[in-house]
């Protein structure tokens, strides 16, 4: 029986195949031992061995329904076999909830949650967005990304390394709600990493050095919301 076509706008969340596999494995189970239970307990007639065995491959994902079935079959928690979650929806299916439960703790309409989830476009208020950080247990870059405040914070530390960087303690502050001092420490270590980083390029030779140097900071500067998490790891501990 040929599997049937994921619906619009629902793909499957992020897969850990290799875990999939590891677990499969730490219960002597084979694939056909999986497809028999997806099938016989989960009412999913279409899979096969060869299905399961493109799930652990990566060749492809499991939906959704899949998902949730394989992780019966397997003895685990659905959130065991989804990689690191981006998205809304990735974060509410990694604790094994459903729509309708973070809706109603949001205090919002179903239809509208399922809106802001299906678009990654979150319009939350501040209660709501505390509320939703505390359900979906988001740490506090997760909960940057999912409420879409990532592209405001790489631009704004983008241009905190490469001019003055206190100009950007306010905006920053806004996106990320830390201890200002903090952020002041982080900002300035970030732009002296930048600075000096762009100085001992140029110091290393007259004929590459321009080329070395442009390589060099935009390399810094694709990694600079990774780098700022990092720094304010080190600084809060």
């Amino acid at each position: 029986m040929r599997r049937p076509p994921a619906l619009p706008n629902q793909p499957g969340p992020p897969f850990n195949a290799p875990a999939a596999r590891r677990l499969r494995a730490a219960l002597n189970m084979g694939p056909e031992h999986v497809a028999y239970g997806m099938r016989a307990s989960y009412g999913l007639p279409y899979v096969t061995p060869d299905l399961v065995i493109a799930w652990e491959r990566g060749t492809t994902n499991p939906t959704s329904p899949e998902l949730t079935a394989l992780a019966g079959v397997l003895w685990c928690s659905a959130g065991e076999l989804i990689g690191k979650p981006r998205t809304l929806r990735e974060h509410r299916i990694r604790r094994g909830l459903a729509p309708e439960d973070v809706a109603h703790a949001l205090g919002l309409e179903l239809l509208a949650y399922l809106s802001m989830e299906e678009n990654n476009d979150w319009r939350g208020n501040d209660r709501q967005s505390a509320v939703l950080a505390e359900v979906l247990d988001l740490t506090l870059p997760d909960f940057v990304t999912v409420t879409g405040r990532e592209p405001r914070l790489t631009e704004h530390l983008r241009s905190a390394v490469t001019t003055r960087w206190q100009a950007y303690v306010r905006p920053v502050s806004k996106i990320v709600p830390l201890d200002r001092r903090l952020l002041e420490d982080v900002l300035q270590e970030l732009h002296q990493e930048y600075q000096g980083q762009m100085v001992a390029t140029l110091s290393w030779g007259e004929g590459s050095a321009a080329g070395d140097s442009s390589h060099s900071g935009r390399d810094f500067l694709d990694r600079i919301v990774d780098t700022f998490w990092t720094n304010v790891q080190k600084v809060t501990g």
